[in-house]
């Protein structure tokens, strides 16, 4: 199942997503998407509804060096266990919205990566049981000002300025994640080419340990890290990342 989250001509819903690209439909969920969810029965055709982001997490918790080629790029060392940090939920926006960057930064970078949405609350979950915990996977864009990662020492100010983590276009619920195209483009410019087999530490390790420091929520969301590749966009710039399974999620840059 594909959820998604639209405004549609009489307010906002979550929905499903059914059909071809072509004569695509959504359908109310009543409520929220997470358990078994119950439809309204009303629906509008997909191009008459603006998808936002499709979840709006409490929390949502970053890998970093999780692809061992984007680490050398940089000329880090792979870390022996998952490297985590915060972005806040304000720096959440959805498909097609702006990436505005800000007067403080002179360097800001795309980061294309697969994401994992939590369906249930859970702490100290094992690897083997992670499954359990997902209610499925959609695309992200750790936005970064890499001056200021670089100047502060800590990433809080880099990775959280507002715009600075698009989601989208939906979550796929059906998905095997372990062997996923990921490619990223700038301009039509393909910058990006990994598979989600290259990830260091794998999904159910990362929830794992995610959930054994802190309180995973419905709605939460897992970054799983970035291949190599990244690089800096500027005001009237096009980012579309594409994962295998889920589609793209494209974002327009601006100044702001």
């Amino acid at each position: 199942m594909r959820l998604a989250r639209v405004a549609h001509p009489e307010g906002v819903a979550f929905v499903s997503v059914e059909g071809t690209d072509t004569d695509a439909v959504v359908k109310e969920i009543a409520d929220h998407p997470f358990g078994t969810p119950s439809f309204t029965g009303r629906q509008w055709p997909l191009a008459d509804v603006r998808l936002l982001a499709p979840i709006l997490p409490s929390k949502v918790i970053a890998v970093g060096r999780n692809y061992a080629a984007h680490a050398q790029e940089f000329g880090n060392e792979v870390p022996g266990e998952p490297m985590i940090f915060l972005k806040p939920s304000t720096s959440v926006i959805g498909p097609n919205a702006a990436i505005k960057l800000p007067p403080a930064s002179s360097r800001v970078d795309f980061e294309g990566e697969l994401a994992v949405v939590i369906g249930q609350p859970v702490r100290n979950v094992p690897a083997a049981r992670a499954a359990q915990a997902i209610l499925g996977y959609t695309i992200a864009n750790d936005v970064s000002a890499r001056d200021l990662q670089k100047s502060d020492g800590q990433w809080g100010r880099a990775k959280g300025f507002d715009t600075f983590c698009p989601l989208g276009p939906w979550i796929e619920t059906s998905l095997d994640p372990a062997d996923l195209a990921l490619r990223s483009e700038v301009d039509g410019e393909v910058k990006q080419d990994a598979r989600t087999s290259a990830l260091v530490h794998k999904i159910p390790q990362l929830v794992e340990f995610v959930s054994s420091v802190m309180t995973l929520l419905p709605g939460d969301t897992i970054l799983t890290g970035t291949p190599e590749g990244v690089g800096p966009i500027t005001a009237g710039q096009q980012v579309s990342i594409t994962v295998e399974g889920i589609g793209t999620l494209t974002n327009p840059v601006q100044s702001a």
